[in-house]
C-alpha cells in the first residue's frame, strides 16, 4: 500500500503541484486548504508524512502543527514554505514541531528527497 501525505497549504495551485509530484513518485497525497480539513484528514486517513504551508489563510501553520501532533505525535512533518527563514533559525525555533524546512523557491527534487528520506519511497 501506498505511504499516505497530508498536504496542507491555502493557494490551490500549490496544493496541485505537490500533490501531483508525489502521487507520480507513488504516494498517495491528501491535499487540504484549511486547518480543520487537516485535522479532519489526519484522524480519517492516519497519514505517514504532513507537508505543511507556515503561513495559512485561517491559522498559523504552525499553531496547525501542533495540533496535528496532538493527533498524531510520532508523524514527521515537513514545513514547506514562502517564507523565508534562515535554516539554522528555522531549526532552533520550529525544530521541535518539524522534521525538516523547504522553501516553496527550491526544486521539486529536493522535495522528493526529503520525503524519501523521511518515510522512504513511495512505491
Amino acid at each position: 500500500m501506498s505511504k499516505t501525505i497530508l498536504h496542507i497549504d491555502d493557494e490551490e495551485a500549490i496544493r496541485e503541484i505537490v500533490g501531483e509530484l508525489l502521487t507520480a513518485q507513488g504516494y498517495r497525497v491528501i491535499s487540504v486548504a484549511t486547518p480543520g480539513e487537516a485535522l479532519t484528514a489526519a484522524k480519517e486517513h492516519a497519514p505517514d508524512l504532513v507537508i505543511s504551508d507556515l503561513q495559512l489563510d485561517e491559522a498559523d501553520g504552525l499553531k496547525t502543527i501542533a495540533q496535528l501532533h496532538e493527533i498524531r505525535p510520532d508523524v514527521p512533518v515537513i514545513l514547506l514554505t514562502g517564507v523565508l527563514i534562515d535554516p539554522k533559525v528555522a531549526r532552533e525555533t520550529v525544530g521541535r514541531l518539524v522534521s525538516s524546512y523547504i522553501e516553496k523557491t527550491r526544486p521539486l527534487a529536493e522535495i522528493i528527497a526529503e520525503v524519501a528520506r523521511l518515510i522512504g519511497p513511495g512505491r
